[in-house]
């Protein structure tokens, strides 16, 4: 399991790193004690020279104890028993415990990770984290979804590198075998972005994760337009085409380039226009969304998207969400549609 999650990780020292810090500290411990012990030189049973005293300091914290320097007066036995004994309690538990933290690296993984899979549910899984992935990442980040809330899965152990960077959970896999799709949580996931590099592992993986889960919502990418059935009947409720989009980007930006500026514009949420969805306030219902404040595009009601000329659309609704333009910048919607509900 460790070899296949890989949980977002605060920056570490690495073991090594680790060890040589508090080997430097366990010296610097020696040498405060030894200079304690210079100091009441008299104290011993035998006239100290530093070195003698560096000597007794590191056998007294070892707890080597030789016995053939030992304190006699009232002061140097309280020095042992107020400074020297502390301290080697210190020196003893800089050592071990670093043994102790690196033996115990895979345990605390492997702790962290059975946390994870007990208590994630409502999140976005995204198969694929080439360029359509990362696009779908970031689109999802700028819309307000936190990164603990994403799991994105693929086979390129330094494409997940990335996403780990970015905070968000990273399973290694192929996405089209079940036990993968049931490591990330797709089960209790609210939705999926399938975008792989072929459309053929498209649809395997729609066909599994609709197999697991028969309520989670997929959105998925396919190259040509002959395969777009294919992923609807594997189960896919929204499929976008990659390659015609593109293509009509290309000829549009031909004839009219400030169109594709605009479209561009309007596809990036985090500065500019935004295309974005609310739900409609109280003295909105029954207006004609035509007339209403904000641009509206469409309007959503019981999941299905009407645009503005229909004539399903005359008219809002109670329980109807508008499909508008606004601001980048704007105030936040009062609940973030791509944010997972509150659990009771």
């Amino acid at each position: 399991m460790l070899n296949v999650i890989r949980l977002p990780q605060s920056a570490r020292a690495t073991p090594w790193v680790l060890f040589t810090s508090r080997i430097g500290y366990a010296v610097l411990i020696v040498f405060v004690i030894a200079l304690v012990v210079y100091f009441d030189r008299g104290g011993y049973s035998e006239p100290l020279t530093f070195i003698d005293a560096v000597y007794y300091s590191t056998v007294s914290l070892s707890t080597t104890g030789y016995g053939d320097i030992t304190p006699v007066t009232q002061t140097a036995r309280l020095i042992n028993i107020f400074i020297i004994t502390p301290a080697r309690v210190a020196f003893l538990m800089l050592l071990v415990g670093t043994t102790l933290s690196v033996l115990t690296e895979d345990s605390r993984k492997t702790l962290q990770l059975q946390r994870w899979r007990r208590t994630v549910r409502n999140h976005t899984i995204v198969i694929g984290y080439g360029t359509k992935g990362r696009s779908a990442v970031d689109a999802l980040l700028a819309e307000g979804m936190l990164p603990s809330h994403i799991v994105v899965i693929d086979g390129d152990k330094e494409a997940l590198a990335h996403a780990e960077n970015k905070g968000i959970v990273a399973v290694h896999g192929n996405a089209t075998k079940s036990d993968v799709l049931k490591i990330a949580g797709v089960s209790r996931a609210r939705s999926v972005v399938v975008a792989p590099s072929s459309d053929d592992t498209a649809v395997l993986a729609t066909l599994s994760i609709r197999e697991i889960n028969p309520s989670v919502h997929i959105v998925a990418s396919v190259r040509e337009s002959e395969n777009q059935h294919l992923l609807e009947q594997s189960g896919a409720d929204s499929v976008v085409i990659s390659s015609e989009t593109a293509g009509r980007l290309l000829g549009i930006a031909t004839a009219t380039p400030s169109v594709v500026e605009m479209v561009e514009d309007l596809l990036s949420p985090d500065e500019g226009f935004a295309v974005a969805e609310r739900v409609v306030s109280d003295d909105e219902v029954g207006a004609n969304p035509r007339h209403l404040a904000d641009i509206v595009l469409g309007v959503v009601r019981s999941g299905e998207l009407y645009r503005i000329d229909s004539p399903e659309a005359e008219t809002v609704e109670p329980g109807d969400r508008l499909l508008y333009i606004r601001y980048a910048d704007g105030a936040a919607d009062t609940q973030n549609p791509l944010e997972p509900p509150e659990e009771d």
